[in-house]
C-alpha cells in the first residue's frame, strides 16, 4: 500500500507522458495537416517571406513526414483487415 503511494505520481507523469506523444505523433503524421504546412510553405516561399533553400529543406522534411503518415495509414489498414480476417476465421462457422 506504501509502494501505492510513492509510486502513483510517478505514474501519473508517465501516463501523462503517453497521452502527450500520442497527441504529438497524431499532429506529426496527420495527412491533412501536413498537406496544409505544406500549402503555406509554398505560399511563404512565394510571398518571398522565406528563401528558396529554406523552402526546399522544409520541403523534403515535409514530404518524408507525408510518406511516412501514408505507411502507417496503409499498415494500419491492413492490421484491420487482417485482424478482421483473423477474427471471422477464428470465430466463423
Amino acid at each position: 500500500m506504501i509502494h501505492k503511494l510513492f509510486t502513483a505520481p510517478l505514474n501519473l507523469v508517465i501516463s501523462v507522458g503517453e497521452k502527450v506523444k500520442e497527441e504529438v505523433d497524431k499532429e506529426w503524421y496527420d495527412l491533412n495537416h501536413i498537406q496544409k504546412e505544406l500549402l503555406s510553405l509554398q505560399i511563404r516561399f512565394e510571398m518571398n517571406e522565406i528563401g528558396e533553400e529554406v523552402y526546399k529543406v522544409k520541403e523534403e522534411e515535409l514530404i518524408r513526414r507525408f510518406e511516412r503518415a501514408k505507411e502507417l495509414e496503409q499498415q494500419e489498414r491492413w492490421d484491420y483487415i487482417h485482424g478482421k480476417d483473423e477474427e471471422e476465421g477464428n470465430g466463423g462457422p
